[in-house]
């Protein structure tokens, strides 16, 4: 499905948060993207007509839940061109890349002692590394960011050593909007025997994505930012290295055998689904992916490229504005200042004309660090935005800066 501005339009309608609330215009979509009715019915459908405990029961209900269960982790391997068993189910990105912290040491080999992330993390693949290394012991080395906002790559290939465990990146910059070169930094990885995971919280709304292609261990990304429901993520693993690994939350539904002496865990990815899962929000997620699908992930990264590049043209008009950014290979994020004014004060004053923006340092205080200031304006396009919306926003941001006598 082409996207363009009249079809853009016509899709919005497919969304009831624009109905309920006239004249929004949502530009943080790397928080969160809306739900399209689809998805919200498959949710109401569910509680409505099939509720009942996946993996539990014989009767019919059980039975249909579990099939539902099953077909959504299909559904979601397909996505990101995995196998169902190597599709773990999480609450969203964060706890995936937790739950690593927690495991990966049972797997890791001697005297490999080092972890290599970059200055452009999300605090999510950040915190629980450090946490780890404190725990652990191992060494933090952080790959550095050009003045033109990508990644060093010789900086990168300097500090990947034999004593690299893990390489943990993400695909797609929250602030930045950068694209890196994953199955690049996946050869190197493994060149040095390091494991690789990439953070694809960014990537998988709009860029096609096939795992095995990365030649990543682990990948991970949120259902809310790819229309989906909350509470549900996804953690992708080589299924060798899942057998592997223990698990780190334990209960029912991820035991083969139970005495009062021994345990013995399940097999990969039921090992690491303790409890019951999310089970509405994963068939609700299926949905959403299938939606996605059907209209193309590069027809959204297409139109994504349209708006940034035609708003990147329109803010520029604005005197006093900085812009933080690659030129190119990048999504429909724009990070931004107006000179002098916090980006606090102008997300408020955006928030009165009805433009939703995000403002601060978006979990990246690092990034902000080594962009020198204490936060950034974020606008994040998608799929039901405009260039009218784009419009708006400038004029918006005009307003602001006459208010602030600039």
């Amino acid at each position: 499905m082409e996207l363009n501005e009249k079809s853009v339009k016509k899709l919005k309608e497919d969304f009831p948060i624009f109905k309920n609330n006239p004249g929004l215009v949502y530009l943080d979509n790397a928080a969160t993207s809306q739900r399209p009715s689809i998805v919200i019915r498959a949710l109401v459908d569910f509680y409505e007509k099939e509720n009942a405990n996946a993996s539990r029961g014989v009767y019919t209900l059980a039975e249909k839940a579990t099939e539902r269960y099953a077909e959504a982790r299909k559904v979601v391997a397909n996505f990101i061109g995995a196998n169902p068993n190597e599709i773990i189910f999480t609450r969203n990105a964060t706890e995936g890349l937790n739950l690593l912290s927690y495991t990966l040491t049972s797997i890791i080999p001697q005297g490999k002692n080092e972890i290599l992330l970059t200055e452009m993390e999300h605090h999510s693949n950040l915190v629980p590394w450090k946490q780890l290394a404190k725990s652990e012991g191992f060494k933090l080395k952080f790959v550095k960011v050009k003045n033109d906002f990508t990644l060093d790559m010789d900086d990168l290939k300097e500090k990947l050593t034999e004593k690299t465990a893990i390489v943990s990146v993400t695909h797609v910059s929250n602030v930045l909007g950068t694209i890196n070169p994953v199955e690049e930094i996946s050869r190197l990885g493994k060149e040095k025997g390091a494991l690789v995971i990439i953070d694809g919280a960014q990537s998988a709304p709009s860029l096609k994505t096939d795992v095995k292609k990365i030649a990543c261990d682990f990948f991970v990304f949120s259902s809310h930012k790819i229309l989906g429901p909350g509470g549900i993520g996804v953690l992708y693993g080589r299924i060798e290295l899942l057998e592997k690994m223990k698990p780190f939350n334990f209960g029912g539904g991820m035991i083969k055998k139970v005495t009062l002496s021994e345990t013995e865990f399940t097999s990969p990815p039921e090992r690491f689904e303790a409890g019951t899962q999310n089970i509405a929000e994963a068939i609700a997620l299926a949905e959403s992916i299938k939606y996605l699908e059907k209209i193309g992930l590069d027809n959204i990264h297409d139109w994504e490229i349209e708006l940034v590049n035609y708003a990147l043209k329109k803010l520029k008009e604005i005197e006093g504005i900085e812009i933080y950014g690659p030129s190119e290979n990048k999504v429909g994020i724009i990070s931004f200042n107006l000179k002098d004014i916090h980006p606090h004060d102008v997300a408020s004053l955006l928030n009165d004309s009805g433009i939703a923006i995000r403002a601060g340092h978006h979990c990246a205080m690092p990034l902000m660090n080594r962009l020198g200031v204490v936060g950034t304006c974020r606008a994040s396009f998608y799929i039901y935005n405009t260039l009218e919306d784009v419009d708006a926003l400038v004029e918006a941001l005009k307003k602001v800066m006459e208010k602030f006598g600039k």
